[in-house]
């Protein structure tokens, strides 16, 4: 039984400027500082939540 794939997300861009539900999707994503980085698993929530912020984060594939 293999492990769902991850992914790292990091904050590279201040969501300061932007639109409030911009600012409220990096926060539900679990980002408080520039570059900090979290993990999530890979899904389809998670994924449109990034889709939505992609100019403000950067994102890494980590194979489990």
């Amino acid at each position: 039984m293999s492990k769902a794939n991850t992914l790292k997300v990091t904050l590279v861009k201040s969501p300061i400027g932007y639109a409030k539900d911009q600012k409220a999707t990096v926060r539900a994503l679990g980002l408080k500082h520039m570059h900090q980085t979290v993990e999530h698993k890979d899904d389809p929530a998670i994924r449109g939540m990034i889709f939505k912020v992609q100019h403000l984060v950067s994102v890494e594939e980590v194979q489990a």
